[in-house]
């Protein structure tokens, strides 16, 4: 497919994408090459019909709440208002419809009503567990049984670009007696997949039914002070090591953007327990990139991922825990078997026992304040037309600053 925007052959924002997105002059965009179209004035405009759900919107919460048919509807609206002939009058200068992507600053693109992070990467969690349990099983008893994660914090849920200061906790090393109080001395990243709730239930979701309530994915940096994390973890888990900032995307790819991609996921053994076990069981094949102050330092495989996001969606439920519109889940950190493919850099670095060169000839095991980090990727896609082999999610990047 060709859009009338002219985007270039292979352009991973071609119309076979088109993640949505939210601005901060406070309208909702869909984005086509390097085009962002204002969904609203468009809606208002009798382009497309979304039952109103982007008529002066400021995030897509509306448009998410519909769910899969209108989804359904609109995205093929989309497809042929961009592949169709360009309508004669509409789009000729009007600026309330059509924006460039550089130059129009984005906002978070749905309001966050909960947040739920897993731990679902095998590797990632051997790595962890060698680390800091180096005497005990490489897995708990629990580890295969069910998605292991935690409930984090929705407020500081923030979109690609902000400034993340530097956390302030309690902080003990073993040679010490007594805790500190004081900024976090290691703070590190996780590069994951996180996966946004459209439709809501009020009870438990069928793992079979993933798709008619998730309308799509972004990109997660969910940022972690791991001395923090370290001494306040036992025995209940993540706390203030992990809710000062979770970064995401400013684009959800849309699940219907991603089918070309997906691929089996890693077979489960022992085998899971009736409520997990999915018809289809699939992961996607997704390619990720973290840069450290410009340097790419890691290369992340999301579809090796062990639990899949069908399975955490029907887990997080599984206790009658209703899902709401704007809840967000995220992978858990995504690492592959070498170093190199590692998501966090507790893991690159060996937990700082082998620090990573910069281009620029410094070496970092922690972040450094001023230390930026982009994390980027783009789904693989070898079953769909030739113009459309790659799915583009954009980046999440945040440079850390000194707590004032």
């Amino acid at each position: 497919m060709t859009a009338w925007t002219e985007p270039a052959q292979g352009d991973p924002f071609g119309v076979h994408n088109l993640p949505l997105c939210a601005t901060r002059d406070g309208w909702v965009g869909v984005r086509v090459g390097d085009l962002i179209l204002n969904l609203g004035a468009a809606e208002e405009a009798g382009l497309l019909d979304a039952g109103g759900a982007f008529t002066r919107a400021a995030t897509l919460n509306r448009f998410l709440a519909a769910g899969r048919p209108t989804w359904t509807r609109v995205r093929a609206q989309l497809t042929d208002l961009f592949t169709g002939p360009r309508p004669a009058g509409v789009f000729g200068g009007n600026a309330a419809l059509l924006h460039p992507v550089d130059g129009t600053a984005l906002a978070l693109p749905f309001e966050v009503a909960d947040y739920v992070d897993f731990y679902s990467s095998e590797h990632h969690a051997n790595n962890l567990s060698r680390l800091f349990r180096p005497d005990s099983p490489s897995l708990l008893p629990n580890w295969k049984e069910l998605p292991v994660g935690y409930h984090g914090r929705a407020g500081t849920v923030m979109v690609s670009g902000t400034d993340i200061p530097r956390p302030h906790g309690q902080r003990k090393t073993p040679d010490e007696e007594r805790p500190s109080y004081g900024p976090s001395r290691r703070l590190d990243i996780e590069a994951e997949l996180g996966f946004v709730v459209g439709a809501p239930s009020t009870g438990p979701i069928d793992v079979d039914d993933f798709r008619e309530h998730v309308f799509g994915a972004v990109l997660v940096n969910d940022w972690s002070a791991r001395d923090i994390q370290a001494w306040e973890y036992q025995p209940l888990g993540p706390f203030l090591g992990k809710s000062f900032a979770t970064s995401i995307s400013p684009w959800v790819v849309p699940l219907d953007a991603l089918e070309p991609a997906k691929a089996a996921a890693p077979v489960q053994d022992p085998p899971v327990l009736d409520y997990l076990r999915e018809a289809e069981r699939y992961a996607y094949t997704i390619r990720f990139e973290v840069f450290w102050n410009g340097t790419l330092v890691a290369q992340p495989p999301y579809e090796g991922i062990y639990w899949t996001p069908a399975q955490q969606l029907a887990h997080l439920t599984a206790n009658g825990a209703w899902a709401r519109t704007g809840d967000l889940y995220a992978s858990g950190t995504i690492s592959g078997p070498t170093p190199e493919q590692t998501g966090s850099f507790i893991e690159r670095t060996w937990n700082g026992a082998h620090p990573v060169r910069l281009d620029d000839g410094s070496t970092r095991s922690f972040l450094l304040d001023g230390d930026t980090v982009t994390i980027s990727a783009t789904a693989q896609c070898p079953g769909g037309p030739a113009e459309a082999a790659m799915v583009g999610f954009g980046e999440v990047r945040g440079t850390v600053v000194t707590r004032v």
